[in-house]
């Protein structure tokens, strides 16, 4: 099998990383979000490869269709479902990152971690 036929796969294990590596190197909070999304896409990827079967065809029931391989419509629909929670959650985050913006003056996790500290003294 070459790595060519896993291409997909090997776009999931990037993407995956890179946002995984911007989530925990980053201390900017929308930087985080960004990390966040690229991650999340990486798992619909993943999820979208696993329900594509080789030579299968549109879950369609047609007459005389005996011996006939069909993709699994599951994981697509649970993605879609997924997209919009992901949608609403990028949403809500980008919301308290414009509030900790208002009340801290900045979006910087040290600084809000330090302004934080100098409160609790």
């Amino acid at each position: 099998m070459l790595i060519t036929e896993l291409y997909n796969y090997w776009v999931v294990i990037v993407l995956m990383m890179a946002g995984f590596y911007t989530v925990i190197s980053r201390g900017n909070l929308i930087k985080k979000m960004i990390g966040l999304n690229i991650f999340q896409t990486s798992v619909f990827i993943l999820f979208i490869s696993i329900g594509k079967i080789e030579g299968g065809t549109a879950p369609i029931l047609v007459k005389g269709g005996e011996g006939v391989v069909y993709s699994n419509p599951l994981p697509h629909v649970l993605i879609l479902t997924a997209i919009v929670v992901g949608v609403a959650t990028t949403a809500l985050g980008l919301a308290l990152i414009v509030r900790i913006r208002e009340n801290y003056g900045t979006v910087e996790e040290e600084e809000i971690h330090a302004f934080d500290e100098e409160e609790a003294l």
